[in-house]
């Protein structure tokens, strides 16, 4: 299936015609409410998996018995030690490390609201959303708690746990591992947080600690999950209990025929910080009891794989970017790939020519997924018995209904026929956190509007075409070009600045820059970009930059990105 429309007749359909193609162990509903919350499910799968190994980082190993303890003393820690209350925010910032899933079941057995926050944000996109998540306690690895230093006085947060990367590595080890990042290789740039409480300091006196189960429900508040928003600022999804633990049991659904409790070995290389992540590795793996393989550092693919060395692993998550790394890798070439049943591409499209070398190499197909944070997010999934990659975005999950409108907002019932994306189901947020102006254009007569322009075809195979909204999608991540424009047009130099998305063979997209300068001004590629970095993390970074006399826009005014997108394909 190419995403090509003109060699295709539209013809009427009704329903859902996904149904039909699901195989025929995947249901077409799933139970929403199989737990009461997330606590509910983690009570049951510490007790089912006790003595099983749950997550391994630096060749240290925990197992679900051991997540339990370190998880309650944490849980006790928040709870009595700083005396935080049921639905108060604490943000986590912090790669892949085994200081994650310690602090994330942690904070929810505590009944606090969790605050993913990306460790590689500048100190504008910290502050930013500390403020609008109004956190109060932050659990930060010392790797990046400069950031917060520049910033913490203009938030409201009041604990600082702070964080090293050998902390659950042990005395001798986490002691060597501590040094070598900080002396050797200077990854821990000076900070000032005289207050920060150390995290082994945390868990020691949270052994002490009484600790008290909240009362939690399905429409209870877990996560504020981040996103872009179209004005250039950042959105806070508000993901409840039901939300995520609907989605873990939709992503059980169309890929449980193929797993078995307690066999599983899952790759971890995307951030759990990052939704997708976050519930198919984090919860959906946790849930069937699998011995998850964390990648702290997965830029690095030499290291990466050799962490893969002697690990017999089942499944494996990533982007594109990721596999199009890992299959041009010799070594990873050289990998036996004995037990690999189940990888699962999101966040970005992924490219023919990687799903096809991938197979070759693997023999494991490369499903391709769609979601929305909006969604804990997964909307689309392509079915696991797919002889190969045919560039769908794959069928709507079980309990998940999809349909196209067209700019009337009138539902369309053609095949091969493009119009907007709209959701509905029991995984959608109940909306953004905070007064949004925002919430009225994300619903549309209770259906979410995802700003993607799709297709459908007689099977329910979905394909994304294009994009209604300005968003550019650099390696699976967000970028809104009004907060790259924000940015840019606080140079003393900038007189106008548009910012769109080009293709990129590694990263789908690129930001590319298209400015107009100040009469007179002394204005360069290299001076721009160095004035960009301040302000935002690499991956906004514009990488490509054109200077113009004048930006195409409207008869009012409004600048035309959708012309300069046109002109740099």
């Amino acid at each position: 299936m190419e995403h090509t429309l003109s060699d295709r007749q539209p013809t009427p359909f009704s329903g859902k015609p996904w149904l039909d193609r699901y195989p025929a162990d995947v249901p077409a509903e799933i139970d929403a409410d199989k737990f009461g919350s997330l606590l509910e499910m983690f009570e049951q799968g510490v007790s089912e998996f006790a003595d099983l190994p749950a997550y391994s980082n630096f060749g240290k190993t925990l197992t679900y018995r051991d997540l339990d303890s370190l998880s309650r003393d944490f849980a006790a820690y928040l709870q009595q030690g700083l005396k935080l209350a049921p639905g108060e925010r604490i943000a986590l910032m912090m790669p892949n490390l085994l200081q994650y899933p310690v602090c994330l079941f942690g904070a929810l057995r505590a009944g606090m609201v969790v605050v993913n926050v990306n460790p590689l944000y500048t100190a504008r996109e910290l502050k930013h959303q500390l403020n609008d998540a109004g956190a109060t306690t932050i659990v930060i690895v010392e790797n990046f708690a400069h950031t917060l230093s520049e910033v913490l006085e203009d938030t409201q947060v009041k604990q600082v746990i702070l964080t090293r990367m050998g902390d659950h590595l042990g005395l001798v080890k986490g002691t060597l591992v501590n040094l070598v990042v900080r002396h050797i290789k200077k990854l821990v740039p000076d900070f000032t947080l005289p207050n920060a409480i150390p995290y082994q300091t945390a868990l020691n006196q949270g052994k002490d600690l009484p600790y008290t189960r909240p009362e939690l429900d399905g429409d209870t508040l877990a996560f504020l999950q981040y996103t872009g928003g179209t004005t250039g600022r950042s959105k806070g999804a508000m993901l409840s209990h039901r939300n995520m633990l609907a989605n873990v049991e939709q992503c059980l659904g169309v890929y449980g025929p193929v797993l078995n409790k307690g066999q599983e070995t899952v790759v971890t290389a995307l951030p759990l910080y990052h939704v997708f992540a976050l519930t198919v590795n984090g919860l959906l793996f946790f849930r069937l009891g699998a011995h998850n393989l964390l990648i702290t550092n997965p830029r690095d693919i030499p290291g990466f794989v050799r962490e893969l060395k002697g690990v017999d692993f089942t499944c494996i998550t990533g982007v594109n970017t990721l596999f199009n790394a890992l299959v041009n890798n010799a070594d990873f070439q050289a990998h036996e790939f004995r037990s690999l049943k189940l990888t699962i591409g999101g966040g970005m499209a992924v490219q023919r020519a990687v799903a096809e070398q991938w197979q070759a190499i693997t023999g494991s197909r490369l499903l391709e997924g769609y979601g929305l944070t909006e969604c804990s997010p997964l909307v689309t999934v392509c079915p696991y018995d797919m002889d190969g990659y045919n560039g769908s975005i794959g069928l709507p999950v079980c309990s998940t209904e999809v349909r196209l409108v067209d700019d009337n907002d009138e539902e369309i019932h053609l095949t091969h026929t493009p119009g907007e994306m709209e959701v509905k189901g029991p995984q959608v947020m109940s909306g953004y956190w905070g007064p949004r102006d925002e919430d009225d254009n994300t619903f549309h007569d209770g259906w979410l509007r995802t700003g993607d322009i799709a297709t459908i075809d007689e099977q329910g195979f979905l394909n994304i075409v294009d994009r209604k909204k300005d968003m550019i999608l650099v390696s699976g991540f967000n970028v809104f070009p009004n907060e790259i424009e924000e940015v840019v047009m606080q140079h003393a130099g900038v007189l106008e600045a548009a910012a769109v998305g080009v293709s990129h063979r590694d990263s789908g997209e690129v930001v590319k820059l298209v400015v107009v300068k100040k009469p007179g001004a002394s204005l360069d590629e290299k001076t721009l970009i160095s004035h960009c970095r301040q302000y935002l993390t690499a991956y906004k970074v514009p990488k490509v930059i054109e200077f113009r006399d004048e930006l195409p826009k409207t008869n009012v005014g409004k600048i035309l990105r959708r012309e300069l997108r046109d002109e740099a394909s």
